[in-house]
């Protein structure tokens, strides 16, 4: 074993324990602030079954804030990995599901979905991440196919597509609200909320989750090959019209699964890959794996200051997330017209 290998595992467990440690502190915080003791009597509890917690302590921990931050974890972890997964196949460091439309064409399925009363389950699936599923995909492929011009795909032709999708988005899920007239749980939602959270949410994300690392993980050859352009991906046995396409749906149903829990949530799919490509290089099979651990770790401290910083009202998680995500984007975007 190499010392970089030994240096990525170190790294990969120490980003592990702080996710552990930051979850443990997010119990503390919230409207209603439990002491380390109260926590820990709650916790031990379960475990030792010698119970001194009190009632409300024990439901607020169990019942509110665990699944929530989660829930939390589970939406940053599938953020995240979309980002990587889109940046990889369109070669675009500004690529991200929420600046893409990607996220706003989930928004309209799930907005659809829940407008019509199908929060009801088929096959043992949700109707709502399934419809959300179709228009997300709908999203990346009218992006894809609007900023591909003569066989290339230009940065500005991306982000233009995107905000131009994005905007027609909006304009279709202020008409759902207009006419289903739920104004404020609908506005709420898309601001990107996880008041709702709930341990159903928390197992409708999980089998989303393992998609998107088994797929990150086992095709990060194909998206290491992409990197280098079409035809060098070729020459080394890539079908890349089929990988792209594969890749391009596996990204929009991980944000698709995430907007249909925790409605717009932007700037984690564009964070994160950058400063964890900037920490362990572009090979996908580590980018994947800190990605997702970077992804969780993120989201849960952006809910916990999202639920703190005014409590007891609460910030949706997408505002705090677009100050931190907003001010980044506009660096990169200056960065790269300057180089």
């Amino acid at each position: 074993m190499t010392k970089k290998i030994k240096q990525r595992i170190f790294a990969a467990v120490l980003l592990g324990v702080i996710l552990v440690v930051v979850s443990l502190l997010s119990m503390f915080f919230g409207s209603v602030y439990l002491s380390p003791k109260e926590v820990f009597n709650t916790v031990g509890c379960k475990v030792t079954e010698v119970c001194t917690s009190s009632i409300y302590a024990d439901v607020i921990i169990w019942q509110i804030r665990f699944p929530r931050i989660i829930l939390a974890a589970l939406v940053g972890l599938l953020l995240a990995l979309s980002g990587t997964i889109l940046q990889g196949v369109l070669r675009n460091p500004l690529a991200d599901p929420y600046i893409l439309g990607v996220s706003g064409g989930g928004a309209v399925g799930a907005a659809i979905a829940m407008s019509l009363g199908l929060g009801t389950t088929l096959w043992g699936f949700s109707l709502v991440p399934l419809l959300a599923f179709l228009f997300s995909l709908i999203a990346v492929f009218v992006v894809y196919n609007l900023s591909r011009v003569g066989g290339r795909i230009t940065p500005e032709n991306l982000l233009l597509a995107g905000v131009a999708v994005s905007a027609f988005c909006g304009a279709i899920i202020s008409m759902i609200v207009i006419i289903g007239g739920d104004l404020q749980s609908i506005y709420f939602w898309l601001l990107g909320s996880l008041s709702g959270a709930d341990w159903k949410g928390v197992l409708l994300l999980l089998p989303y989750a393992l998609i998107g690392i088994v797929v990150g993980y086992f095709y990060s050859k194909e998206l290491n090959a992409l990197l280098f352009g079409d035809e060098m991906a070729m020459t080394l046995g890539v079908d890349v019209d089929r990988i792209r396409m594969f890749l391009l749906a596996v990204a929009a149903l991980l944000a698709a699964a995430a907007v249909s829990v925790a409605g717009l949530i932007g700037f984690v799919g564009l964070l994160v890959p950058h400063f964890i490509r900037f920490l362990v290089g572009p090979h996908h099979r580590f980018l994947v794996l800190f990605s997702a651990l970077s992804g969780m770790l993120l989201l849960v401290v952006a809910d916990t200051i999202a639920r703190t910083v005014l409590a007891p009202v609460e910030i949706p998680v997408g505002v705090v997330m677009a100050f931190i995500g907003a001010p980044f984007f506009l660096y990169l975007l200056r960065r790269k017209h300057q180089l």
